[in-house]
């Protein structure tokens, strides 16, 4: 089955999240819910295990998530909207990559996203690390702001989620992947213009490979960097963040 290519930094963050998926839902055939999809580059990996709805605002790139799906032969739920427009709770997994640092409410976001959860089930989280890091591609893509491990895992268990843990990633590379960023969107001023809308709906098409040739290339040119920030468990610019809503 072809899988869509991942960005080097999306790379980095799967070597997290898809060990805290082996550990915490191992079990195939899972009701998944990913709350901002993007164009489905994570999204086609877990429907290939699991029963998978994902949501996005951005319509552009919920096309391409539904190509990839066709393309991969399998069957999903695509919606194109807010998450108000997707049916059903009870989810085991409802997961939401690099998202929370878009909403300026993230307390009431955190909040929905455990309301969709079965009793028992588990939230997962990634986003910038550090508000000290925040910088000018943090801007450029309408980010309110970065999180340190702490502040996150006081935000998913103020909206009541048991056993919260954190995890940093991007030592070493994410450090070099973020400078240069930083650098292009430095020199992007007229983005900044855009409202927090507007960069937010680009921020998932920036940076995407396109091919199976990219994908080859990124997973081995990331592979020793992903040994070595397995390493460094305490150290990264990448947060990923989990718990589980209370036992009914």
């Amino acid at each position: 089955m072809p899988l869509p290519p991942l960005t080097p930094y999306a790379r980095l963050r799967w070597d997290v999240v898809s060990r805290v998926l082996d550990a915490e839902l191992p079990a195939a055939g899972a009701r998944v819910l990913e709350v901002g999809c993007g164009q489905g580059a994570v999204g086609v990996r877990l429907a290939a295990r699991h029963d998978y709805t994902g949501v996005d605002l951005d319509g552009a790139s919920v096309a391409v998530a539904r190509r990839r799906m066709a393309d991969a032969g399998l069957s999903a739920t695509l919606v194109h909207g807010p998450l108000e427009d997707v049916e059903g709770d009870g989810f085991d997994l409802v997961c939401a990559f690099e998202v929370v640092e878009h909403i300026e409410d993230d307390r009431a976001a955190a909040a929905e996203w455990v309301s969709r959860l079965r009793p028992g089930g588990l939230l997962l989280v990634s986003t910038p690390a550090w508000q000290s890091r925040y910088g000018s591609m943090d801007e450029a893509v309408g980010h309110f702001r970065r999180y340190d491990p702490e502040a996150l895992a006081g935000l998913l268990a103020g909206v009541g989620l048991e056993r919260v843990r954190t995890r940093l990633y991007g030592m070493p590379l994410g450090y070099v992947l973020e400078a240069a960023r930083n650098r292009i969107a430095g020199r992007s001023l007229d983005v900044r213009e855009q409202d927090v809308a507007a960069r937010t709906a680009r921020s998932g098409r920036l940076f995407q490979p396109s091919s199976a040739v990219q994908g080859a290339a990124i997973a081995a040119a990331t592979w020793p960097f992903r040994l070595v920030q397995r390493a460094f468990p305490g150290t990264g610019t990448g947060l990923v963040a989990w718990g589980t809503a209370p036992a009914a």
